[in-house]
């Protein structure tokens, strides 16, 4: 495995649709692998496949690492199958956008279908916290970042913090 350089904004990969995965193969399942440990060393909870450069419909994910009970999750061309109508806003940071959070709202809870590695397919409910993290990696291949959510005055502000701290 292989820790990968994480691409950052304004990047014009990060505001680009990624396009599905065509077959699982052996690098497919490399860049997997590689996407967990880039993210762990980063260190992240989320991680979408343009974040490593990889225009493809993958992303990772492990919401509870940093609790002690790692539970990684691939999720290979996810779509949301439904939304809540109830709202949640959590603080979220991004890989890609280092050293600025925003507040988000975003449904609180959404059910989720995607393929996982050995080609098993899967629909699952997420709220909370991995209910924010599986929107914005989604997003992510969407090419869709935290910026886009902020009203015009939050995002010049973020933008210029950003900005400063990159320098």
């Amino acid at each position: 495995m292989t820790v990968r350089d994480i691409v950052r904004w304004p990047d014009p990969r990060l505001s680009t649709v990624c396009a599905p995965v065509a077959a699982i193969d052996a690098d497919l399942r490399v860049l997997a692998a590689d996407m967990l440990e880039t993210m762990y060393a980063a260190p992240g909870r989320g991680l979408a496949g343009p974040q490593v450069g990889a225009m493809s419909r993958i992303f990772v994910m492990d919401t509870d690492w940093k609790e002690g009970t790692p539970a990684p999750l691939v999720f290979i061309n996810p779509a949301i199958d439904t939304r809540s109508a109830a709202r949640a806003t959590q603080t979220e940071g991004c890989l890609s956008i280092p050293g600025v959070s925003a507040e988000i709202e975003r449904p609180a809870e959404v059910t989720v279908a995607w393929t996982d590695l050995e080609g098993a397919r899967h629909v699952r409910a997420f709220t909370g916290f991995a209910a924010a993290c599986v929107q914005h990696e989604l997003d992510h291949l969407d090419g869709i970042v935290t910026f886009d959510y902020l009203t015009p005055d939050t995002r010049a502000r973020l933008e210029a913090e950003y900005a400063e701290a990159v320098q």
